[in-house]
């Protein structure tokens, strides 16, 4: 099933996501590899689609995981969780109707 992952940043977070970034893409790239990335990316805390200083809001990922549990236990492995680039995050099902 597909699962929406979200993650909202904690507040002058930049560096932190900067040094975090290659292993996170890493993670997300094994997803896609495994055919089980929908969507991934960055909330610019500006309307730009480089924020520059301005940085993050957040982070959305939709990809397939067998379970809820197993959705829930990759985010809290993610290194924007274990790094402190997230303050918060969600993990919900997620049904794709388009396209």
């Amino acid at each position: 099933m597909l699962y929406a992952l979200t993650g909202e940043d904690t507040p002058n977070s930049l560096d932190k996501r900067l040094a975090a970034r290659p292993v996170h893409l890493a993670r997300l790239q094994a997803l896609a590899d495994a055919g089980r990335l929908l969507l991934a990316g960055p909330m610019p805390a500006i309307d730009s689609p480089d924020p520059g200083p301005a940085g993050f809001v957040g982070s959305l990922i939709v990809a397939e995981f067998a379970s809820q549990t197993e959705a829930e236990a990759w985010m809290a492995a993610d290194p924007y969780v274990t790094e402190g680039v997230f303050a918060r995050t969600t993990v919900r099902p997620f049904k794709r109707v388009l396209p």
